[in-house]
């Protein structure tokens, strides 16, 4: 392909994706979904037209750990705490650590059934199917009330980062053992005591920068912590998100020296910036993560019956410890946020991430994709469908 095609198609890649996005804030169809689709129907394309390509599952994990970098960052860039809030998070911290507990539990049991591997291949195998991705919930809680919002935020963001912590501890540790807990415990401290030093550090940086150009270089910052963090096993999406709360909440702190230190005149505006620069990269990339992801499909594995059968138990899982443990966790109304489930880039990024020795070919990628359509495809349903019967009932 020459250099003008391919500029062509990815031109027109950001253009369809950003009429996706329109299409879907009318209808509740996640853009998501209609990014995975287009990748497939490119790939019917370019097999049909005998097109030459090259292997784009080498440059899927980068893209997608930018990419929920990115979304995590400016979902918590739009996070104001106060104390009124703290049953929000509260609630949806132990929310997403029971349910993401509960999932993987019975999620591994399945896998067993179907593979009789031993346990530890099937829990390491069950943690990408268990977890809420924040890429993909975190726009859909745009549609929602602003405290509906804020608890999908909060737990598709403690999710991530839980099942982050939960797959590194099971992909470094055979067995539960003193040290391995010790050895979590301590990897949990040393990222929270990175996030503090590293909120306050940019925070100073963003003060003194004078040249024109400064956002990228704070998100670059941001990225080259976390990867330094991820290649210790750490969980470094801790750092990310704190660092937006941090900053859109800096000036609620009160001590008269940090204020003189650290705030400054045009830090507002910064932060708005910083936002728009944040949700604008995060949308190409969650762009081309998507339709790659969908292009690498070989979506003929979906004709396999076991497969079909094996994914409607996960999908069937996944809903029910949800509604279930939201009914404990969730004031008031759990409609539509239970439909808030899906399995998307973090999924995708934790099942490539796992060493070649525990892969199992029954739970291959054609699984992943179906889980992942099928969980958005649940909840574009069940959002439309609860959307449809609040307008019945409030014009009854």
């Amino acid at each position: 392909m020459t250099t003008y095609t391919i500029l062509i198609i990815l031109s027109g890649l950001v253009i369809f994706s950003y009429l996706f996005d329109l299409v879907a804030s009318k209808t509740k169809v996640p853009s998501v979904l209609l990014l995975l689709l287009l990748g497939i129907g490119l790939k019917f394309l370019i097999d049909y037209l005998k097109i030459q390509t090259f292997n784009f599952l080498s440059i899927l994990p980068t893209l997608g750990t930018v990419g929920l970098i990115l979304i995590v960052f400016e979902g918590s860039l739009e996070l104001k705490y106060d104390k009124e809030k703290n049953k929000i998070i509260k609630g949806a911290f132990f929310s997403a650590l029971t349910i993401l507990l509960a999932t993987v539990t019975i999620i591994t049991l399945i896998i067993y059934q179907i593979t009789h591997k031993d346990l530890y291949t099937c829990i390491a195998n069950a943690i990408p199917f268990s977890v809420i991705s924040s890429a993909i919930a975190i726009p859909t809680a745009a549609a929602l009330d602003k405290q509906g919002r804020e608890f999908v935020i909060y737990e598709s963001s403690f999710s991530d980062i839980l099942g982050i912590i939960l797959f590194n501890f099971a992909i470094t540790n055979h067995s539960l053992t003193t040290s391995a807990f010790i050895g979590l415990g301590l990897s949990t401290f040393l990222i929270i005591l990175l996030s503090a030093i590293a909120c306050v550090v940019l925070l100073y940086i963003m003060g003194k920068l004078v040249h024109h150009i400064k956002f990228f270089l704070i998100i670059s910052i941001l990225i080259l912590v976390y990867a330094i963090g991820q290649s210790y096993h750490l969980s470094s999406l801790v750092l990310i998100l704190s660092t937006g709360l941090f900053l859109n909440n800096v000036d609620t702190i009160q001590n008269a020296w940090f204020r003189g230190v650290f705030l400054y005149k045009n830090l507002a505006a910064d932060l708005s910036q910083l936002y728009q620069l944040s949700a604008e990269s995060a949308f190409i990339l969650r762009t081309f993560f998507f339709v790659i992801f969908g292009f690498t499909m070989d979506i003929s594995e979906l004709n396999d019956k076991p497969v079909l059968a094996n994914g409607f138990f996960i999908l069937l899982t996944i809903f029910a410890v949800r509604f279930f443990f939201l009914k404990v966790f969730k004031k008031g109304s759990i409609v539509p946020i239970a439909y808030i489930a899906p399995r998307g880039l973090i999924s995708i990024l934790l099942y490539y991430n796992l060493p070649k020795a525990l892969k199992i070919p029954e739970v291959g990628t054609s699984f992943l994709f179906l889980v992942v359509l099928g969980t958005s495809i649940v909840m574009t349903l069940g959002i439309t469908l609860s959307k449809n019967k609040r307008e019945e009932t409030a014009t009854a």
